[in-house]
């Protein structure tokens, strides 16, 4: 792939600074930080990074050298790294001693981001179990389908699951315990409320045991270490839910080399946008431990691997949010002086264009990253506008990624603002035309920036299944490759182009329409906060451009101004014929992505979806 080799101006007399290509060799030579090697992984051989560590049992054990550093922030409750380890340590012993988790076991996590959350999965994988993130938002049916499918033997939740999940025991026998704890606040103590055990009655099975967070951890000891348990780069160590907008939801197993292998290209991300700042932009950016606004929640792939992985391994500070709420968002920003926060695009959005921004502090910020779901190109220039020194990033990557694929961040992303950027240097990415029917890419891939198809991955990233899906996992890998349902291009300098989701494309007389395209063209009008575009059933044409817009506060804009606002950037038959103007939010789900289903479902009713 083609790049340009002019270096980036620097300060007078500094060393210029080297092109993305340049500072990609410099990392991934011989005995460099980054250096690859090829390893075979069930049978595929992969690149991946030689210096990763063993698992993620070893990140954690590698987490008590950064002491009495501040690790978790909840409202006014803080944790180190040492009490965390401590505490984490003495809750594995209790999952293997007490309630019999052995390696392999699946325990799951249902509750909101809780400090609690971190030791229970922590202490699940440092005992060489799999944990199993449950959505929070998920209905007690829902909850008990994730749990039986998991083959669940201990849950740990709040009580609010605990209650959704009480309703349905008879669908999940394999359940042995829950340990509940609560997140209500006691004005009393000042902290939280203590929860309540109890035993949960089974009809023709024996009562199911409800413990304490606090009990079923017991003391915890100045000197407490892990429990002695041997595990492999390739054991299962996760097993995250897809969002399942199309029937049940599946149950990605990921291993902890997938794992791991996200947590290097994220540093690797961060290592070479270090070595591509000026003099300038270095000074900008004092060395200070990162403090990480967590807006996402851990039960999705991009807050567990690419946060809490991540500042656990390098030391960061991560606190926590109740929910997400933009105005509490600045609050935080400037109380805990935050380097780093984003989400998806649409709370990025929702900061910035809150009331309070002007009033709040956020000169400590110095990255905006988000991903997760298609970003309007003009929330790059919104960025640099009110954040003078934070560099935006946008990246790329699914649950079946274990979260990061590519990152386009710093002046690469100024300059390609509507590309999610290049693959991390182990990742490959190919891009599948319909008409190739599922056959492996070609091991080298001529670049053709006007070839568009659906996008497939391959690295050691990439999670090995579906859990007891066989037919699922067959349909959506081939030698390795995931087949990611989205549809994309790669330009001459490699950096993918998301186009849109391939069932959400819109066949508008014979013509493709691709929904993201049109939406960063009404994300570009002043007056829109937000938008999703949809398929509506046309008589002739099979299909029209619908398109629901949500306005600014105090804006006000008319169909016929948004179709001449489109009419200028695009071609005609991607101009909507069809406007909703809403005054809510629009649906999503955890991961930030518009529910367009439920949205269209919402709207035409039972009109049939082409």
């Amino acid at each position: 792939m083609a790049e340009s080799s002019d270096h980036t101006p620097d300060d007078e007399g500094a060393a210029p600074v080297p092109t993305r290509a340049e500072a990609r060799a410099i990392l991934t030579a011989p005995g460099a930080p980054f250096e690859m090697e090829e390893i075979v992984v069930r049978g595929i051989p992969l690149r991946a990074w030689k210096t990763a560590p063993a698992s993620l049992r070893a990140v954690f054990e590698q987490s008590i050298l950064h002491g009495d550093k501040t690790f978790l922030v909840y409202e006014d409750e803080r944790v180190t790294f040492d009490e965390c380890f401590r505490t984490v340590a003495t809750l594995g012993r209790q999952l293997v001693e007490r309630f019999g988790v052995q390696p392999g076991d699946r325990v799951a996590i249902v509750m909101r981001n809780l400090p609690e959350w971190v030791m229970a999965f922590w202490a699940t994988i440092t005992v060489g179990a799999i944990a199993v993130p449950l959505n929070a938002w998920w209905t007690g049916e829902e909850l008990a389908y994730g749990l039986a499918d998991s083959g669940t033997k201990v849950a740990f939740v709040d009580e609010e699951r605990q209650g959704r999940i009480s309703h349905h025991l008879a669908d999940i026998p394999g359940l042995e315990a829950m340990i509940v704890t609560c997140e209500e606040h006691d004005p009393d103590s000042g902290g939280r409320r203590p929860a309540v055990g109890c035993l949960l009655d089974r009809v023709g099975n024996k009562p199911l045991p409800v413990v304490p967070f606090a009990e079923a951890l017991g003391p915890v000891a100045d000197d407490a270490t892990l429990v002695d348990v041997s595990v492999d780069s390739d054991d299962d160590a996760t097993i995250f839910y897809t969002s399942g907008t199309t029937g049940r939801p599946k149950g990605a197993v990921g291993t902890h080399r997938n794992s791991v292998s996200n947590l290097m290209n994220l540093f690797f991300v961060a290592t070479m946008g270090g070595m591509r700042r000026t003099a300038a932009q270095a000074a900008a950016s004092p060395s200070v431990q990162n403090s990480n606004l967590l807006s996402v929640p851990l039960f999705h792939a991009t807050g567990c691997h690419a946060l809490l992985v991540t500042n656990t391994s390098a030391g960061g500070k991560i606190v926590m949010m109740h929910h997400f709420d933009p105005e509490r968002a600045l609050e935080l920003i400037e109380r805990e002086r935050i380097t780093v926060f984003g989400g998806v695009p649409a709370m990025v959005m929702q900061v910035i264009d809150s009331p309070e921004f002007a009033s709040r502090d956020t000169s400590s910020v110095q990255s905006i990253s988000y991903g997760g779901a298609p970003c309007p190109p003009d929330l790059v220039r919104r960025i640099k506008q009110h954040f003078p020194t934070g560099a935006p990033g946008n990246g790329y990557g699914l649950t079946e990624t274990s979260a990061m694929t590519t990152m386009n961040a710093g002046d690469d992303y100024v300059r390609k603002p509507n590309s999610v950027g290049p693959p991390a240097p182990i990742c490959d990415v190919a891009v599948v035309p319909e008409e190739w029917e599922g056959e492996e890419p070609p091991a080298d891939q001529p670049a053709d920036p006007d070839r568009i198809g659906e996008l497939w991955i391959r690295g050691p990233n990439v999670v090995r299944g579906y859990w007891n899906r066989p037919d699922a996992t067959s349909a959506a890998f081939t030698r390795g490759w995931l087949h990611t349902g989205d549809v994309a291009k790669i330009d001459e300098e490699g950096f993918v182009h998301i186009v849109d989701r391939a069932k959400d494309m819109i066949i508008r007389g014979g013509e493709n329409v691709y929904c993201v395209e049109i939406e960063a063209a009404l994300h570009e009008h002043p007056a829109v906060a937000d938008c999703a575009v949809i398929g509506v059933p046309h008589p002739v044409l099979s299909e029209e451009v619908g398109a629901v817009i949500v306005l600014r506060p105090g804006m006000d804009v008319g169909a016929d101004e948004l179709s001449r606002h489109v009419r200028e950037r695009l071609a005609a038959y991607n101009v909507p014929s069809r406007y909703w103007f809403r005054g809510e939010a629009l649906p999503r789900n955890p991961a930030g992505k518009i529910l367009k289903r439920e949205l269209r479902t919402e709207l035409l009713g039972d009109a049939p979806i082409f």
